[in-house]
């Protein structure tokens, strides 16, 4: 329908006759007159949105719902005062807001536990040892409360799992009035100002007797038809599309202006309530929801975690027939008395379980590889495929990482869907990457696009290997090759040619002026790419000479533009010293390694005179980071430009060490991984708590490990804890320590 706005926001402008005799009969009302017809066009309007977006049985086309439209836009235009809160018109735009001011949840937004596969699915419902005695799992719990008998079977609801942002929405007295993130599942953004505009977001609930408050939870993501239209104008505008509609549409919420929001195809789907609506089954609460005007997900009754199962199936064999992206189902015992006996855990019911599908698996042909340096010099092959489209992202490069994965690391499928190819031995068969090979793709977490492998096919006989180049594809300088004597298959191919390797230089600047690193504000890639083109910089030390002449001509710049980067690049003469170490590009040396040295040597003096010894009896740094390091100070190119820096006035401050607080210090000699995210900090606000408080952050997990704290998504370093026994926090936990709160008995 035409009320599926489009880039403008508003109902396209109508100049037939049948609009001008809207016009012209408004223009006839007086306010009496006037105020009646809202009454009656208000209630229509909502009406045939809930009949078209949450029913999909519209009564009307589309010219007769934007005739109608039009009629109240001209009313509320003439008389503003008739405006209802629950107006459609309110949809489109509104006033930008300054922040996003907290929104507390005050029956807490919990997440699910996750199950992988039929067997967690199972030991959900019952698990039993060798004996087949029962040992857990919720029908333990419910006939160990007498709340089932032995014989009785689990009723479950099964459900699409929505891949988007969580969302609370609040009704008072059935008028929409508040919107907000999830966030830690007690306090989250406030994000009304763009919710509202969302076009299935009811302003009034369908009831006339809604309770005093109800509180409705779903996730807001892109109907994938309109996102894809949504991309195919950005690109024919020449700008760049939005690779992943969850991002995008967390992003969108999270503005300060709702103007985007407005013009952008997102749906709210509702699948639970937090307050106001409690009803015998789940199934009927989702269908109470879909009766009062939300879009809910279809469902499927199953008796029995078997028909759990078959119902996960059939649903992942039509996943991608779906209007918007799901990331696998969700499972709820679906009698509301059986929840509450169950009760929750800290973070979520024990009453449901997620489950996740595997990451989708294609084949698409290989057009080409190219060779990419990186910030060290390191030159990385990077598949270039025909463009694909894979779990919801189009998927057109991929990393093929070093020489071992791109030469003899390959494996042999038989077809995209299929286990890799063994020899008599069991081995898998595998091989080099050739001209015209058909790669097997997958998102590694359906994030990051990695390629599994080729297609066995006849036409791979004769073709040509991929083979590394002898000279930098950049500058042409000569490759060195740095054989690693413990794994001789990861061998290293760099280019030495450091500053004078223009693809060097442009990302040892990005990096430089990183917010993390010297936090050069609009110091971007382009105008970086500029300044090395033109040999305006040619270092980073060049960039403290850089005036507002020099820059006011370049590109998209101006004298404004150009002041106010000469004033950020003059702000950043005085940061920290770890991260002016961060900043310099040592090899090895990341955040945490700037950070140790910094409080270890207390001042860059220090640390170029280091030698090795020294180096090693810093807690965290092993021979390879020492011989890293040791190589950066050693080097005269490198001192020069330290020199050069100091001389521009980067200040390189030494470390004041204050006086010891062991109150303070409540995570002392305590070392912490961080995994996954979190939900109201990032792992860096996280890192910057913990040294704070004199604990240690490390990248990988092992025995020496005190902590690892787990975000959602949490990957192999949760595992890995899983495996050594770990101790594993959530963020709660995490904020108990530091808090000195904990009991660690």
């Amino acid at each position: 329908m035409a009320h599926d706005e489009g880039d403008a926001g508003i109902p396209t402008p109508l100049g037939d006759d049948a609009a001008r005799r809207v016009a012209a009969r408004v223009a006839a009302m007086d306010e009496a007159a006037a105020a009646a017809r809202v009454a009656e066009l208000v209630p229509e309007l909502l009406r045939h949105n809930y009949l078209y977006h949450v029913l999909g049985t519209p009564e009307i086309d589309d010219r007769s719902y934007d005739l109608l439209y039009r009629e109240l836009e001209l009313i509320e235009e003439r008389f503003p005062s008739l405006r209802r809160p629950d107006s459609p018109t309110r949809k489109v735009g509104g006033e930008p807001v300054d922040f996003l001011p907290p929104f507390e949840h005050r029956v807490p937004m919990l997440s699910l536990a996750n199950a992988f596969s039929a067997d967690d699915l199972r030991d959900f419902e019952e698990r039993r040892d060798d004996s087949g005695r029962l040992r857990g799992g919720i029908r333990k719990l419910l006939l160990d409360a007498g709340a089932i008998g032995e014989d009785d079977v689990i009723t479950y609801v099964v459900e699409p799992k929505l891949d988007g942002l969580a969302i609370e929405l609040v009704y008072e007295h059935g008028l929409f009035v508040a919107a907000g993130t999830r966030g830690d599942g007690r306090v989250g953004e406030d994000v009304t100002h763009t919710v509202r505009t969302l076009r299935n977001v009811p302003p009034r609930l369908f009831t006339d007797a809604p309770p005093p408050r109800l509180t409705v939870r779903g996730e807001v993501l892109f109907e994938l038809e309109g996102f894809l239209e949504m991309n195919r104008r950005r690109e024919e505008a020449g700008e760049k599309p939005y690779e992943n509609p969850r991002n995008t549409a967390a992003g969108t919420i999270r503005q300060l202006d709702p103007g985007p929001a407005s013009r952008r195809p997102l749906l709210f789907i509702a699948h639970s309530a937090g307050e106001g609506l409690v009803l015998p089954t789940h199934a009927a609460l989702l269908d109470r929801l879909r009766a009062l005007g939300f879009q809910t997900n279809e469902y499927e009754l199953c008796a029995g975690i078997e028909e759990v199962i078959a119902a996960i199936a059939r649903l992942g064999e039509r996943r991608h027939d779906l209007p918007y992206e799901i990331d696998g189902a969700v499972v709820k015992v679906n009698d509301t008395a059986l929840q509450e006996v169950l009760g929750f855990v800290t973070r979520s019911p024990r009453w449901a379980i997620a489950y996740k599908y595997p990451p989708d698996r294609v084949s698409t042909p290989l057009e080409s590889v190219v060779f990419s340096v990186g910030r060290t010099g390191v030159v990385t092959p990077v598949a270039q495929l025909v463009p694909v489209r894979v779990g919801g992202v189009t998927v057109r490069n991929a990393t093929l990482h070093n020489e071992h994965q791109m030469s003899r690391e390959m494996r042999l499928f038989p077809s995209a869907q299929g286990e890799p190819l063994r020899g008599a031995d069991g081995e898998e068969i595998k091989t080099g990457l050739r001209h015209g090979d058909v790669v097997v793709l997958q998102r590694a977490g359906d994030v990051i696009p990695q390629i599994l492998g080729v297609l066995d096919r006849p036409e791979r006989q004769g073709a040509r290997p991929w083979v590394y180049p002898e000279d930098c594809p950049v500058c042409g300088h000569r490759l060195d090759r740095e054989e690693n004597p413990k794994e001789p298959e990861k061998v290293t191919i760099r280019c030495p040619n450091r500053l004078g390797c223009r693809a060097q230089l442009q990302a040892s600047l990005k990096h430089f002026a990183g917010r993390r690193a010297m936090d050069i504000e609009g110091l971007g890639d382009k105008l970086i790419a500029q300044l090395v083109e033109r040999g305006l910089v040619t270092r980073p030390s060049d960039l403290y000479h850089l005036d507002v002449a020099t820059l006011a001509p370049l590109e998209r710049m101006g004298e404004k533009s150009a002041a106010n980067l000469v004033a950020a690049i003059d702000r950043s003469r005085r940061r920290p010293l770890e991260r002016c170490l961060f900043a310099l590009g040592i090899p090895q040396v990341g955040e945490a390694t700037a950070r140790d040295l910094a409080a270890a040597f207390g001042s860059l003096d220090a640390i170029l005179a280091a030698d090795e010894a020294a180096l090693l009896a810093v807690d965290g740094i092993g021979p390879d980071v020492a011989r890293r390091i040791l190589e950066f100070t050693s080097d005269p190119r490198n001192l020069e430009e330290i020199a050069r820096l100091r001389a521009a006035g980067v200040v390189f401050p030494d470390v004041e060490k204050p006086a010891q607080d062991d109150a303070a210090k409540v995570l002392d000699g305590k070392t912490f991984v961080l995994t996954g995210t979190l939900p109201s900090m990032t792992r860096d606000e996280a890192a910057a708590r913990i040294v704070a408080a004199g604990g240690k952050v490390v990248k990988s997990v092992s025995r020496r490990t005190d902590y690892v704290v787990a975000g959602d998504k949490a990957g192999s370093k949760l595992a890995k804890a899983q495996e050594l026994g770990v101790t594993i926090l959530d963020e709660d936990g995490l904020l108990a320590l530091l808090q000195g709160t904990r009991d660690e008995s």
